[in-house]
């Protein structure tokens, strides 16, 4: 079947063409309602640009192509039609890049006004004369486009020869900064490995004496053996004494010695308070120097780092998903928070969220692939809600799939069915009830791995990015896809890439940049509305989870089974007894098992297709039936002792364990049920222990009081919407 093409391809090239040009004259307007715009305004400017340049290249191509016969009908001044419109995209193109070039025009100042507060305030105008004199060196300008904008202004309103002596004044000027910048030595605070040529390695605590300073941020430096080359300014600290006994100027420059001893690298970051940072800061301060000597035989590049979030999931169950499954109680511990009974539904009353969204992962693309002394055992993102300086919900984990030909591209599945994995899954739901105006979505691409040569273990960051939910009005971000260029270091350190080879000097070409910027690695998502479904499921959720959809219903199952043992069958409110139900006593093991939780779901899955619709439609009769197949599977398996524990990221351990699930599943299907294994001699168990009957929901649940203060285990509490 020959492929469908338009009956007028000219006249479809000339649409496409206008509906370019309305875009651009829409970013052209935007750009220009303000005369500085934020940086995350900038760089979603400069994004859009790129994407409307490979739109326009598109049609730019396509217009080539067309011929005179390809039209349906005849097609008068056909030729002068075709004219006009490559002489509109070239219009087009044009105006993206003198666009393009403000930006980055714009970036640049402000990098270098950023770099020079760090200084000594006195050199602080003799360094922006330099930076402008080499800016206007390599634009071909006349060396008065600075940071000067006041003094600018009047200078170009006096006479000419007004004029010359203020250029001679900032010739002399910029002169003796740069005398001044060659006789300044640096303290390294980081090891750094020369990523290409014309490049200068050195270790932490060695002294520079820098020779230029340039103002993209990578400055001429000479070591002691007389070696020159390019280093990065975040790496360095001003090495002088007078300097660490003053008093700091200004908050920067106090916000700079604070953070030296919180990262390997020196990178410009803000100094934690929270509890989160604390707790994971000496982890990751005694696998930096690991992370540095990984990085210093290349086997990583620059930006990686240990992974923050795997180390606040190992500090126990403050950020798992079964803390916040838990149900929340009021601050006088009297009530349920969370839990309300709906007596004219016969359940728990659903509760609305501030935020209650699906998201899908849809692929990861430019990834650093580590060296080849380094085996990588799991590719995976995690994510949870952020508000730029605390976690605000659970951490969730994904895992990606990649092929040996591609290593920097990873890929999730949208949806899971069967017996695939839900860890493979990329759809997953956000539901936060924070009140911040920061709150977001934080993304932090890992690797686990294993070291060859001395089998030691770890986990890096590759990258990480941050989704803002709400602009800067308070209004919700649109329903879309969303391609999110990641950054390197910690979430709480800026400005530093993930791998400084790809870009890092500035280039006089905006169309060089913007190639540049295809090659930065980046992860594309798609926020969706929830449809009727989706969203009744949902808000039988706590008010704060983040997990897989593909086990979402079965979540919601344990939730209505919770509010059915503590709001309807309890006779007194006011007791705290123990409840004897082990599927509310076990059920959030499941989330730190997903081989079991696969099981769980995949028997339920067949279960339901044998019910009846009248069936599927009372309530009761589905949470009795959901009971008996968590009783026949999951209660016998957790506490076998043929299934190993589960341990991340380990295939052995792994296919070990989906053989023995997939073993008792046939088992369960022959006998019609689980009580033949589990009086089986062969079938040894754990010793029986209490915790496997009895629910304490007093001992599980979270605190909340009216500030949303803290909970027993110290975690932070969104605050009530």
């Amino acid at each position: 079947m020959l492929p469908w093409r338009p009956r007028d391809p000219l006249q479809a090239v000339r649409r496409r063409s206008q509906e370019l040009k309305l875009q651009v004259d829409t970013l052209l307007s935007e750009s220009q309602l303000k005369a500085t715009l934020e940086p995350s305004k900038r760089q979603d400017v400069y994004q859009r640009c790129i994407q409307l340049k490979q739109a326009i290249d598109e049609n730019k191509t396509t217009l080539q192509k067309l011929k005179k016969a390809d039209e349906a009908a005849p097609v008068g001044n056909y030729d002068q039609r075709k004219a006009e419109e490559q002489s509109l995209l070239e219009k087009l193109t044009q105006q993206l890049q003198e666009l393009a070039m403000a930006i980055s025009k714009e970036n640049m100042t402000r990098t270098g006004a950023h770099t020079e507060r760090e200084e000594d305030a006195d050199s602080t105008e003799d360094e922006q004369d330099e930076d402008e004199e080499e800016d206007g060196d390599d634009d071909g300008d006349d060396g008065g486009d600075g940071d000067d904008d006041d003094k600018g202004e009047e200078d170009s309103e006096e006479s000419d020869g007004e004029e010359e002596e203020s250029e001679e004044e900032e010739e002399q000027q910029g002169e003796e900064s740069l005398k001044q910048a060659a006789n300044e030595e640096y303290i390294a605070l980081g090891d750094f490995t020369a990523q290409q040529a014309g490049d200068l390695t050195f270790k932490k605590g060695e002294i520079l004496l820098i020779i230029e300073k340039k103002p993209d941020g990578w400055w001429i430096a000479k070591n002691a053996e007389g070696n020159e080359g390019l280093i990065p300014r975040t790496y360095l600290e001003l090495c002088n004494k007078e300097k660490e006994e003053q008093e700091p100027s200004d908050q920067d420059s106090e916000e700079a010695v604070d953070v030296e001893d919180e990262t390997a690298d020196g990178a410009e970051a803000k100094p934690r308070t929270d509890s989160h940072w604390s707790a994971v800061r000496k982890a990751i301060s005694e696998q930096l120097n690991t992370v540095d000597v990984l990085a210093t035989m290349g086997a990583i590049p620059a930006g990686f780092r240990p992974s923050t979030l795997a180390q606040l999931l190992e500090e126990g169950n403050r950020f798992r998903a079964s803390s916040f499954l838990q149900p929340e109680l009021t601050a006088s511990q009297l009530a349920f928070r969370d839990l309300v009974w709906d007596a004219k539904s016969g359940t728990i009353r659903p509760r609305p969220s501030r935020v209650s969204l699906v998201l899908t992962l849809w692929s990861c693309k430019m990834i650093p692939h580590p060296g080849a002394s380094l085996q990588v055992l799991s590719r995976h993102v995690r994510l949870c809600a952020f508000d730029g300086s605390k976690v605000l919900s659970n951490i969730h984990t994904v895992r990606a799939t990649w092929q040996p030909k591609k290593p920097k591209t990873w890929a999730f599945s949208p949806q899971v069915t069967g017996i695939l994995p839900c860890l493979l899954s990329g759809d997953c739901f956000i539901r936060s009830n924070s009140s911040s105006p920061d709150l977001g979505i934080l993304f932090e691409l890992g690797i686990s791995y294993i070291r060859n040569s001395t089998g030691d273990r770890g986990e890096l960051s590759c990258g990480w990015a941050f989704l803002k939910l709400f602009d800067a009005s308070g209004a919700p971000i649109p329903a879309r896809t969303y391609e999110l260029f990641l950054n390197g270091g910690t979430p709480y350190e800026k400005g530093v890439e993930v791998d400084p080879s790809v870009s890092r000097r500035a280039h006089s070409s905006v169309f060089h940049q913007m190639l540049t910027m295809r090659r930065q690695p980046q992860l594309l998502v798609k926020l969706r509305s929830l449809n009727q479904r989706s969203r009744n499921i949902l808000s039988f959720l706590p008010e704060t989870l983040v997990g897989s959809m593909c086990c979402s219903h079965l979540l919601v199952f344990y939730r209505q089974i919770l509010g059915d043992a503590l709001l309807k069958d309890r006779t007194n409110s006011q007791n705290a007894d123990l409840i004897s139900h082990p599927m509310l006593a076990s059920f959030p093991q499941l989330l730190e098992q997903p081989e079991v939780m696969d099981a769980l779901r995949s028997s339920w899955a067949e279960k339901e297709s044998t019910l009846k619709r009248s069936e599927k439609r009372d309530r009761e009769l589905l949470k009795a039936s959901f009971l008996l197949v968590y009783h026949d599977l999951v209660l016998p398996l957790l506490h076998s002792t043929l299934l190993p524990p589960f341990r991340w990221a380990e295939e052995e351990t792994q296919a070990a364990r989906w053989k023995i699930i997939a073993d008792f599943l046939k088992q369960t299907q022959e006998n019609q049920g689980a009580l033949q294994a589990l009086l089986s001699k062969d079938g040894v168990h754990e010793p029986f222990d209490l915790s496997e009957q009895a629910y304490d929901f007093l001992g599980a649940g979270r605190r909340s009081d009216p500030r949303g203060g803290l909970s027993p285990s110290g975690r932070t509490q969104s605050d009530p919407f």
